[in-house]
């Protein structure tokens, strides 16, 4: 005898138990997840219906290993899923799902405008190069770059030249404690373990000029390492060219140009210099020394105040100084003989950049037909061209201290950080346009702005 039919027990739709098709399978694919759920929730209550009109609170009666299981108690129903759907709300599926998908909309949003909140500010200068805390090291970084980068990251070396010297001696320390694995080769595998050192530096603060061209040349002298030469000969040759290089480049440039730029300086010159550069220090150290008699009046700004720096090692000295901050740069400039700044670096089209206020400083000296004199040495110089300080630039560090009269207030909360209603900017650099600029005195001559691109043909293309 045939067996009955078995259209009571399986769906027309698709496959027992409600589970969709292939077609829905690959459907479901595109569908939100509110509505996955409310197909689950479907799905659930259409065998939990079944199941009540076939007389079995469990599994379908119509599933083949159902069929065949003894009636003991080895086939034991669920009743926990059926239940469960039995006990829910009475609320229809769909709109169960709806209530859910609302309520994640409406956190979404909450948390969209929490970060906007966060991050409202001036969202022109987002991509400056923001100062941050040093996160955890990638890869196998030396101590002395850890610490290096801590030191760059809270501002502790701060300057285009204190940074180089820096960075070329923990290098120093980094390759004589490094060994050269087997089946490798020193100039080729040193190149390899540097480069995740560079990088854990640039993580902390941007990269200066001043260090690009130091790594290029360092990168340089490694390639160009004899193979038969000795580990430790060759390691000690790399530390010899790493002081050569900062001996001639930064040292001795800074002391021709302390000569060139001193005799600048006359008897009863006023000179006038912004912030604090160490190559103008020593030229106004070494006019003083040479016996002529001029007084400085150095102009500071927030939120680095570099200035104070200098006025204690000029006043030491024995120098007349007078301390003013940049807002009243223009009472005093038409006393000034010459202005003498630095510079962070110097682009080819004679443009310079350096600490922010600085081309304020060299606008002003202009309309009052005050030559400008940038001291710099010529491995500050980079043949990109540059136009404007919005393009690249970084933010100083906040904390700022913000005075008030009468001083009634505590010293802690005088530090001007971001609120929920203040967003603190403070633009490191800015640039210098050539028009602005009388000369550039280098350790290769006094340099006019419009001839900086011959700098690379005065060092026979080295940098």
């Amino acid at each position: 005898m045939a067996p009955g039919p078995m259209l009571d027990v399986h769906p027309p739709a698709g496959p027992p138990n409600g589970e969709p098709s292939t077609g829905q399978q690959k459907s479901q694919k595109a569908m939100t997840k509110a509505e996955r759920r409310e197909l689950q929730e479907k799905q659930r209550a259409a065998k939990a219906a079944k199941a009540a009109a076939n007389g079995a609170p469990g599994k379908p009666s119509g599933k083949p290993k159902d069929q065949g299981a003894p009636q003991g108690g080895a086939a034991k129903p669920k009743p926990s899923r059926a239940s469960d759907a039995q006990a829910r709300p009475t609320l229809p599926a769909a709109t169960r799902a709806t209530e859910k998908a609302k309520a994640g909309q409406a956190s979404m949003a909450v948390d969209t405008a929490a970060k906007g909140t966060q991050a409202r500010g001036l969202l022109i200068f987002s991509h400056f190069g923001l100062p941050k805390p040093v996160s955890a090291a990638k890869g196998d970084i030396h101590p002395a770059i850890a610490r290096l980068a801590l030191q760059f990251s809270t501002f502790k070396i701060t300057g285009a030249n204190a940074r180089c010297i820096a960075t070329l001696t923990a290098f120093k320390t980094i390759i004589q404690d490094y060994v050269t694995p087997p089946n490798h080769t020193l100039s080729r595998h040193l190149m390899t373990y540097l480069s995740p050192q560079i990088s854990h530096l640039v993580a902390a603060r941007p990269m200066s000029v001043t260090m690009g061209n130091a790594i290029r040349q360092l990168k340089l002298d490694i390639s160009g390492t004899d193979f038969d030469l000795p580990e430790q000969d060759a390691k000690d040759a790399l530390c010899r060219k790493i002081d050569t290089y900062i001996r001639e480049r930064i040292i001795i440039a800074d002391q021709v140009i302390q000569e060139t730029a001193s005799n600048k300086i006359k008897d009863g010159d006023v000179i006038l210099t912004y912030a604090r550069s160490s190559v103008v220090e020593k030229v106004l150290l070494e006019a003083h020394a040479s016996g002529r008699n001029f007084s400085v009046i150095v102009v500071d700004s927030r939120p680095m105040l570099e200035g104070k720096r200098l006025v204690a090692v000029l006043s030491e000295a024995g120098i007349q100084c007078t301390y003013l901050l940049l807002p009243a740069l223009g009472a005093v400039m038409s006393e000034v003989s010459t202005v003498f700044v630095g510079a962070h670096s110097i682009h080819t089209n004679g443009a310079v950049y350096s600490r922010a206020g600085t081309a304020l400083v060299a606008m002003m000296a202009k309309r009052h037909s005050v030559p400008v004199v940038v001291c710099c040495e010529t491995y500050k110089f980079s043949e990109s061209i540059q136009l404007d300080s919005f393009t690249k630039n970084e933010l100083a560090p906040l904390g700022d201290l913000f005075s008030s009269f009468p001083n009634t207030k505590p010293r802690e909360n005088l530090t001007l950080e971001n609120k929920p209603n203040l967003e603190i900017l403070n633009p490191l650099y800015d640039l210098t346009p050539p028009s602005c600029i009388t000369a550039v005195v280098t350790e290769v001559g006094v340099i006019p702005p419009n001839s900086i691109s011959s700098i690379p043909v005065a060092l026979g293309r080295l940098l």
